[in-house]
């Protein structure tokens, strides 16, 4: 099994998560801007993008189907809970992630952490900034008296979340207490602190 990712890459660290905590040693081929546009990688991923996961003849290019496939592969120990509410839940919270969450916090992180700052498009920064000042009430809420959102254990509703969260600071957005506790207890996962990124 091989996985093509890059250390800095935010949706890669999802699947590098997974598999520590499944315990899952894999080839990690580090995939950097130029190696994903030529026609080898384009072979494998047409929209040359990370990560992406070749296990024999199986190919996938998205972080969620990735998640998928190693949780079917290796069920044990269980990312997504058994429960069919439980599960419901935390494919809510993932859906939600990359709907409410990513997209804004990308518009923040990317440039602060690549770019030069007379590139920075600070309107949009500046509304994206609203936006996740609208959704960290609401999983400050999700939290209240729990330590995971689902089922009082790390799933991936947490995973999902994980790698954004990282970068938190750049969004210059106050991390309310529950949130700011969920951040704490996932940080010092050993698969958060073993992938973390170098800038």
């Amino acid at each position: 099994m091989k996985l093509y990712s890059a250390v800095n890459s935010t949706f890669s660290r999802r699947a590098r998560i997974a598999l520590r905590e499944k315990g899952v040693t894999v080839e990690e081929v580090e995939t950097d801007a130029a190696a994903r546009k030529t026609p080898e990688y384009r072979s494998l991923n047409p929209y040359g993008r990370i990560p992406t996961l070749v296990d024999g003849q199986v190919v996938l290019y998205e972080s969620t189907a990735i998640l998928e496939y190693l949780e079917a592969r290796f069920p044990e120990p269980p990312l997504v809970p058994h429960d069919p509410a439980d599960r419901a839940r935390v494919v809510m919270y993932v859906k939600l992630c990359d709907l409410e969450y990513t997209p804004h916090a990308i518009r923040i992180q990317r440039p602060r952490r690549l770019e030069p700052k007379e590139s920075w498009d600070l309107e949009r920064m500046a509304a994206a900034r609203e936006a996740i000042a609208c959704h960290y009430p609401i999983l400050e809420r999700e939290l209240e008296g729990k330590d995971y959102l689902v089922a009082d254990r790390f799933t991936w509703a947490d995973l999902a979340y994980l790698p954004f969260l990282h970068f938190h600071a750049l969004l210059d957005v106050d991390l309310p207490p529950n949130v700011a506790a969920w951040w704490a207890r996932l940080a010092e996962r050993e698969s958060a602190r073993a992938t973390e990124p170098s800038q």
